[in-house]
């Protein structure tokens, strides 16, 4: 997955073969906040402008943006699953939440 990334945000970008474009959207966030550029120059500089505009009008209406991420993660997962990680983490001498941030950090960073 090719992204760029700005203020905190990413974005996705893809290239559409049948317009000639670079198409990019921001992850992570509810609302759609896509944009569009011909060249890589021309998409960055559309993507900041993105997210300057989301951040302004943000500001304009009295409301918080949106961040991609708080840091708090709510998982439900099987109650087999749930055991099993909690093995691993006590095994390897950690707290679960360590375990588990260490093991989505290594998951990431494969992607």
């Amino acid at each position: 997955m090719n992204t760029m990334t700005f203020k905190g945000y990413t974005a996705r970008v893809e290239y559409d073969e049948r317009d000639n474009i670079f198409v990019g959207r921001i992850l992570g966030i509810h609302g759609i906040i896509s944009f569009h550029g011909e060249t890589v120059t021309e998409l960055r500089a559309e993507f900041e402008h993105a997210v300057k505009d989301y951040l302004a009008e943000c500001k304009k209406d009295g409301i918080h943006p949106e961040k991609p991420a708080s840091g708090k993660l709510l998982l439900r997962v099987p109650p087999e699953t749930h055991g099993r990680a909690l093995v691993a983490a006590q095994a390897a001498g950690k707290s679960l939440n360590q375990w588990v941030t260490e093991v989505l950090q290594h998951a990431v960073e494969t992607v």
